[in-house]
């Protein structure tokens, strides 16, 4: 018997990153079909969307733990349960949660050690970022549209993230609303606060700049008369793990200390 869990399969991308991340993709026998990160984890088994899964095929793989990711998969976490398999579901909603995750899941599959040095790496990285958009001489403001109809303001990790790289959210607000439906946001009010930069990551589908554009009114926002609309990929910012703590702050910045510096 192995002194550790072998055969991990995660629901979500950001687990399967951070176990990579920690020298354990060996271990990692399913993944979600919207993974992405790291490249090499798209050849494992695709057992799972977001909101559905393969439970027969799941329960093939013979996993010895399952990952999953917040109250949207509390039934495909049930109906594993029901089948006797082992699930671990976090909630990860802050940056800090999301460091608090890794040093979990390190403490699961025996790596305590590692993912402590990777979630003081990735806090880091951030003091970085902070220390860089220290030196803009403005901040702009921000809005971060995470579905266009009904317009969704950005998660708490997200508008995090806007700050540390620079910015400054708009609907503050809103950032501890956990579930999205209490992000919905009036288009008429985003008009009325005048965004200076817009960030759209529409998990799914590709951002259309016209449909930001032409919204009744928007044409008096100065992101739309400056053209500064931009897409952040959903897999870089809306995914609760390294990657939003990495790349995704890091376009943030990169925008943001564009139009700061203008």
């Amino acid at each position: 018997m192995t002194r550790y869990l072998s055969r991990v399969v995660c629901l979500t991308e950001e687990t399967t990153e951070t176990l990579y991340l920690l020298g354990q993709g060996d271990r990692v026998v399913g993944v979600s079909g919207y993974t992405v990160r790291p490249p090499e984890a798209r050849h494992k088994p695709k057992i799972s969307a977001f909101i559905n899964a393969k439970f027969d095929k799941i329960a093939a793989l013979e996993p010895d733990l399952i990952l999953a990711f917040s109250d949207l998969q509390a039934d495909l976490v049930a109906e594993l349960i029901r089948r006797g398999l082992p699930v671990v579901t976090f909630n990860q909603r802050s940056v800090g949660e999301i460091l608090q995750m890794i040093r979990m899941l390190g403490g699961l599959v025996g790596c305590q050690a590692e993912a402590e040095r990777l979630a003081d790496q990735l806090d880091a990285g951030l003091d970085r970022i902070r220390e860089a958009a220290a030196c803009f001489p403005k901040r702009p403001r921000v809005f971060f549209e995470e579905w266009d109809a009904p317009l969704i303001s950005g998660i708490r990790w997200v508008e995090e993230l806007v700050e540390a790289a620079g910015g400054d959210p708009i609907f503050p607000e809103l950032a501890h609303c956990g579930l999205a439906k209490n992000r919905i946001v009036d288009p008429e009010e985003v008009a009325r606060r005048d965004p200076d930069v817009i960030f759209a990551s529409w998990c799914g589908k590709k951002m259309k700049k016209a449909t930001i554009q032409n919204r009744p009114g928007w044409d008096r926002v100065g992101a739309v008369r400056n053209d500064d609309i931009y897409e952040i990929k959903s897999t870089y910012i809306l995914q609760p793990g390294p990657a939003a703590l990495t790349d995704g702050v890091a376009q943030l910045h990169a925008h943001l200390k564009a139009v700061a510096l203008r």
